[in-house]
């Protein structure tokens, strides 16, 4: 299609699509009652589903000029209206980002913002009514496609819909932030743009669509266009009457939306702090949109998203987002995955409730037999009615149906005789973190188990080789390090030995790739990854405390960092006799650099650093936790604390890449970011250390050529 005038206005940001998936835009006539007519434009990239349409510069430019030829046909009445969908499955997956870290200035964000209101825009601008029949997956500008036009339509069995752009350090820039509030009310639309990206993600269903009144009607697949151009038809023809759960003129303005802000704004304080920027942006987009009309609203998203496309922020969201969907999928030092072995049953050593946790997951995603043992039957049978109550709650949660969950009680068992383990051939322990009780479980465990059948230890502190250490065949063993909660957290530390084997370690990984888990390939070190580096972080923390310094003061200083929670919040979470094991192993290990804390061990038989209310929200520091850690003399300022944590950092990060303990930088990124929700607007741990300096203080170079920042 030829370019008409948007060529030369969108003209710098055209220079990023020289290699752009075009989804072209193409138009067919349907014909409705009475002798009028649908143009139904479809939205289609000429892929498989495996590769969703997405909307770059030529792309939008396209749609653009083809909703102007549509407009000047309803001029002539030669069309009654204009519907858009998508390919089979996908509507569209939102903004093609694959060039947008490419943007060298402020002013090509801004113009990549008023190229989605130009474009999109036109679909209140036919001069005939206009639909939109969202037939699969919706994402960020996709919705917003959605949301420009009169009235929307969706396929029962579309997979996503959501505007995500929070979760990558942007705002919804295509009209998302003034439209979904002036249609679904400010209380809905603060879920649906903050709160659900900040929730990993979470996206809604077709179901949840037609109940918050993004869409007005849901249809089954099997009829699903036939339906939406019927349904259509009888808008037009005005036997179908369109009711919406917040009509616009009833949505309350006076009180609610300026209350509903002020809770959003202290609910984001309290869980993210202020370091963060993209959910205050929205968030002070979804304010104004209470009362300013929408050339100005859109006016405002072009203003925010050109000012965070050029920041630091969304180009580190970039650089994880790709960790997460392109490094995670391709694991750094992988054997081939030929030459992992089958796992036809797996066996679990211990009934506790990380145990059972291991037995649920592994009878769900892998649905072979599971057994389960202990020392003692009433262990054991605790152990399993756990995992049946597991079972029970997701039934009732409606995430499986009567015959699975029927399948997956019958598949686990429990024993007391380690003979049962006979045909396991992955077997894994979850026993009390000690190195003789490990040995001794796998050494016993080894006298039942076929040659060669996979062990796996999830030990998140003791060496991996040592636990082998009696083992008649070392090479059969594998870390296999889960985080807490084990069906939530999304990496597992696969801890390789100079004996694993590339069969083990490939089983390893092709198991955690089948339990839906990313898998990251460490040395076998103290700490691995994740614990080596929070065992830092926390070390830093209390030797703060210690010299003195109030606990107050070390949150505040390591604030800038973003992370979800503080370093003493983290503490409590993890557990402060678990922390503080983790503290004494890593000062064993390297004296030099981590510190030991008599007064975390204190506090740990104390129990609580805070003191919280009736709902566990913090009210204050502990006043007796504050009488153990006092004596220190010699207390730290927020900036010292700051500055020591990050040259820390930096200095524990580049020995372990020159000791090989991962592959690269990115893979301390990808545990950091999977494994302890390390913000992704950081980017991770190691862009953050390049842009502040860091890096270069402590060795002279950055772990990122160039490094991941903004621009001008």
């Amino acid at each position: 299609m030829t370019i008409a005038t948007p060529a030369a206005r969108f003209a710098e940001l055209r220079v990023l699509s020289d290699d752009e998936v075009v989804s072209h835009s193409y138009v067919r006539d349907v014909p409705l009652s009475g002798g009028k007519t649908l143009a139904l434009v479809t939205l289609d990239n000429g892929r498989d589903h495996t590769r969703p349409t997405t909307l770059g510069p030529e792309a939008m430019i396209e749609f653009a000029n083809t909703l102007d030829a549509l407009a000047e046909r309803a001029a002539r009445r030669e069309i009654a209206a204009v519907a858009v969908t998508g390919k089979p499955f996908i509507l569209a997956a939102g903004a093609d980002l694959s060039r947008v870290g490419d943007i060298q200035n402020r002013d090509v964000g801004l113009q990549l913002g008023q190229l989605g209101h130009y474009a999109l825009g036109k679909l209140d601008e036919l001069g005939v009514p206009s639909f939109v029949f969202i037939n699969g997956l919706a994402l960020g500008g996709g919705l917003e496609i959605a949301l420009n036009a009169n009235y929307r339509t969706i396929d029962s069995s579309t997979a996503a819909l959501a505007l995500p752009e929070v979760f990558l350090g942007l705002v919804p820039g295509w009209g998302g932030a003034w439209l979904l509030p002036n249609l679904i009310g400010i209380e809905n639309a603060l879920k649906v743009i903050i709160e659900n990206p900040l929730k990993n993600n979470r996206t809604l269903s077709a179901a949840e669509a037609l109940e918050l009144g993004i869409a007005d009607v849901l249809f089954s697949p099997a009829n699903f266009l036939e339906d939406s151009i019927r349904w259509a038809d009888g808008v037009l023809s005005g036997t179908i009457k369109v009711k919406r759960p917040n009509q616009p003129g009833k949505i309350e303005r006076a009180v609610k939306w300026d209350a509903a802000i002020g809770i959003a704004r202290k609910s984001l304080e309290s869980k993210i702090g202020t370091v963060a920027k993209s959910p205050y942006r929205a968030l002070d987009l979804l304010k104004a949109a209470k009362n300013t009309d929408k050339q100005t609203g859109f006016a405002a998203e072009d203003a925010v998203l050109a000012e965070l496309i050029a920041g630091d922020q969304f180009r580190a969201s970039i650089y994880a987002f790709n960790l997460v969907q392109k490094r995670a999928k391709r694991p750094a030092g992988a054997p081939d995955k030929e030459l992992a072995r089958p796992v036809t049953k797996v066996g679990v050593i211990g009934a506790g409730l990380m145990a059972s946790q291991f037995a649920l997951l592994f009878v769900r995603r892998l649905k072979v037999p599971v057994v389960i043992t202990d020392l003692d039957q009433a262990r054991v049978d605790k152990g399993i009615e756990h995992i049946r109550g597991e079972i029970d709650a997701l039934l009732a949660k409606g995430r499986i149906n009567q015959d699975e969950a029927n399948r997956l009680r019958a598949l686990v068992s429990g024993t007391t005789n380690r003979a049962d383990f006979a045909d396991c051939d992955w077997v894994i322990e979850a026993v009390f973190e000690e190195l003789t009780v490990k040995q001794d479980v796998f050494a016993e465990i080894e006298r039942y188990i076929a040659p060669d059948a996979i062990l796996a230890t999830n030990t998140s502190s003791l060496s991996v080789e040592q636990i082998g250490a009696k083992l008649a065949h070392p090479e059969r063993l594998v870390g296999f390090h889960f985080f807490n909660p084990v069906a939530v957290m999304p990496l597992i530390e696969v801890v390789k030995t100079p004996q694993t084997s590339d069969a083990a370690l490939s089983t390893a990984m092709v198991t955690a790739a089948k339990l839906k888990k990313n898998a990251v390939i460490t040395a076998d070190t103290p700490g691995f990854v994740v614990n080596r580096i929070l065992a830092k972080l926390l070390g830093e923390a209390m030797h703060a405390v210690d010299t003195g310094t109030p606990f107050e003061t070390v949150d505040a200083a390591i604030a800038p960092l973003g992370l979800p929670m503080t370093a003493f919040e983290l503490l409590e979470l993890v557990g402060l006799k678990v922390g503080a094991h983790v503290l004494d192993t890593h000062h064993a290990a390297f004296p030099e650099r981590f510190f030991e804390s008599s007064n975390l061990h204190r506090l740990a038989e104390h129990g609580r650093i805070f003191e919280r209310d009736a709902k566990g929200r913090i009210k204050g520091v502990d006043k007796k936790a504050a009488e153990f850690v006092k004596g220190g003399t010699t207390p730290m300022t927020e900036a010292q604390i700051l500055g020591r944590l990050e040259d820390g950092l930096a200095d524990e990060i580049k020995r372990m890449l020159d000791d090989g303990v991962v592959a690269a930088a990115e893979d301390i990124d990808l545990c950091m970011l999977l494994g302890a929700g390390w913000p992704f607007q950081m980017g991770g741990i190691t862009p953050y250390l390049d842009r502040v300096g860091a890096s270069e203080r402590v060795f002279g170079d950055t772990f990122h050529h160039p490094p991941i920042k903004g621009v001008e």
